[in-house]
């Protein structure tokens, strides 16, 4: 893969951890800790792009002392895909992760080797810690070498961590796995996310101003689905002043392969026998992930709190992203796994001393979540020992002029369908997006050289993808242009021997 000039930040955010390495060098003044916040299946309906319907006074306030990527996009839009790119810097198809269960230390070439994004400001003497869901929530572990001590709240599931299945005396005698949605007055702390924003907070409380410098990666499990927040946080909304999903058809002329069943949503409580939705489902679902992005918002607010109160406010870069995005509705959708824009765009909020001239600042650029990596080293001023296989580049000149633009375009890919085995995988999606267009070629499995569909957006005019125009005479040289670009920047590493794509 072609490397090329793009930017991309991420969340960094707070120090912590009670436990510090006895044999730990020294706090260097003049190296920032990093606190680095992962959202899950979060789009961007959020306040700082602007949605008229979100609450989320936290993140307001981090990008007003920040600032906010308008174009960052992942590389693959499911949870175990994605953040094994940007966790390595890698691409999904160099690192082999295209589903949920792979291990990037067995996928990839030298995996074993592979120096992680925490790894290795571990490796450059800062205190690495997990809390949350950062690596995919496999096992037992994450990645262990990759962090400073023991990973927390990394475990389980997101259909358990629920009230329902909590209080359960028989998990086998419940009805379902999870409810849909669940609006009960309990405390923040009945759900995951409530602890790990505590622990998080008391972790950046108790960092001395002389230890190492610390990296903290928080990751919350919300707003994923089930849609599940305490009674308060559905209470900050009225279900009926909640738009309904803006386009609700799929995209005119859009290939029947781009779309998917949204067999995720339909595997949670009675929506599993009655697999179609009302409207007044729909409007109460669209409410419960707006009550959980809100839930979401205020943990993040417990770690900046803590991080503001204390004696590292002025030294600690704050990056906040989401592994992916999400529909709501939209395009006839629930869930991720595609590549259009609701699933490939994700929200990037950078925070970094210095740089305090361009606070509340958008950056209109197009940059990746695998830039991130380089980013992040780059920020803390590392650069001694970076790995030179990273495949992202680093963000800081778009940080230091937003008006700056680094990169030409981002790529996402996807197979569909994704639920099921590799056997039963009929194409993959490679999708390239550029400031005005995004261009998607779908192609085979069995062989990835035939093209067996072709999607074509203008974002000049519209920026919901409504209708497919590859067929459009008008556009035929754009067509040309972006196809012989997309061929060039394939993710061929993805191809195994055989001509198949992993």
């Amino acid at each position: 893969m072609n490397r090329v000039g793009w930017i991309l930040t991420w969340v960094l955010v707070l120090g912590w951890s009670s436990a510090r390495s006895e044999d730990a060098p020294r706090r260097d003044a003049g190296r920032p800790n990093v606190i680095f916040i992962i959202a899950d299946d979060l789009n961007t309906a959020i306040g700082p792009y602007g949605d008229p319907v979100a609450k989320t006074p936290h993140l307001d306030g981090l990008a007003a002392r920040g600032v906010t990527f308008d174009r960052a996009y992942c590389q693959q839009a499911v949870c175990n895909p994605s953040r094994s790119s940007f966790l390595t810097g890698l691409r999904p198809g160099k690192v082999g992760v295209d589903d949920l269960r792979k291990y990037f230390r067995d996928t990839a070439p030298d995996g074993d080797q592979l120096i992680t994004l925490p790894q290795y400001f571990k490796n450059a003497g800062y205190f690495c810690q997990d809390v949350g869901k950062v690596f995919h929530n496999m096992g037992d572990t994450q990645d262990r070498r990759s962090w400073s001590t023991d990973e927390q709240l990394h475990r389980g599931t997101h259909a358990d961590d629920t009230v329902y299945r909590s209080q359960a005396a028989d998990l086998s005698k419940l009805a379902m796995k999870s409810p849909v949605t669940e609006s009960l007055s309990v405390p923040d702390t009945a759900y995951r996310d409530g602890r790990i924003g505590d622990i998080a907070a008391a972790v950046i409380s108790d960092r001395s101003i002389d230890s190492e410098p610390f990296f903290l990666a928080v990751g919350f499990w919300r707003p994923h689905l089930p849609f599940v927040a305490p009674k308060r946080y559905w209470d900050l909304y009225q279900a009926d002043e909640i738009p309904g999903p803006d386009p609700i058809a799929a995209p005119i002329d859009a290939p029947p392969i781009a779309l998917h069943e949204s067999k995720e949503l339909f595997g949670y409580g009675r929506l599993k026998h009655q697999r179609t939705l009302t409207d007044s489902d729909v409007r109460h679902l669209r409410h419960g992930y707006y009550a959980s992005i809100s839930f979401m918002d205020a943990q993040i607010g417990k770690v900046l709190t803590a991080l503001h109160s204390s004696p590292h406010a002025d030294n600690t870069i704050v990056a906040f992203v989401s592994d992916h995005g999400f529909h709501i509705g939209e395009h006839s959708l629930w869930g991720k796994t595609t590549n259009f824009e609701l699933d490939a765009r994700v929200p990037l909020i950078v925070s970094a001393p210095g740089l305090e001239s361009n606070h509340g600042r958008h950056a209109r650029g197009i940059c990746e979540l695998v830039d991130l990596y380089p980013t992040l080293a780059d920020l803390a001023g590392l650069h001694a020992g970076l790995p030179s296989t990273l495949d992202g580049i680093s963000l800081v000149p778009m940080l230091r002029d937003p008006d700056q633009s680094v990169k030409p375009f981002a790529l996402t890919r996807h197979q569909q369908p994704f639920y099921g085995s590799p056997s039963n995988w009929k194409a993959w999606g490679f999708s390239m997006r550029t400031p005005g267009w995004r261009l998607t070629q779908w192609r085979d499995v069995d062989d990835p050289r035939k093209v067996v569909a072709t999607e074509l957006y203008d974002f000049r005019t519209n920026s919901q993808e409504r209708q497919n125009v590859v067929d459009d005479p008008a556009n035929q040289s754009v067509v040309d242009q972006l196809t012989e670009t997309l061929e060039a920047n394939l993710d061929m590493s993805a191809m195994t021997e055989e001509g198949t794509i992993r």
